[in-house]
């Protein structure tokens, strides 16, 4: 007979990770920080052709865009 607690304790373990997962995801999302795992899995899905920017690199991107500063401005949060 299978032990009902570590079965009910696994399940529940699992689902506390997903909602740490997503719960992070929201966080950075409200503070303007984008999710690069949805940016690879995007790229990967739809544009298989082109390259995949590194971490670093997809940060940066998304700040400039962010913020304008490739357009001679600096707009600005606020």
């Amino acid at each position: 007979m299978p032990d009902i607690l570590a079965v009910k304790f696994a399940e529940w373990k699992e689902r506390g990770e997903a909602v740490r997962v997503w719960s992070v995801r929201a966080a950075r999302l409200m503070i303007g920080i984008p999710d690069y795992e949805t940016y690879v899995q995007h790229r990967k899905k739809t544009h298989p052709e082109l390259p995949i920017m590194s971490y670093e690199e997809f940060f940066v991107e998304r700040q400039e865009a962010r913020y304008a500063v490739g357009k001679g401005r600096f707009r600005g949060c606020c």
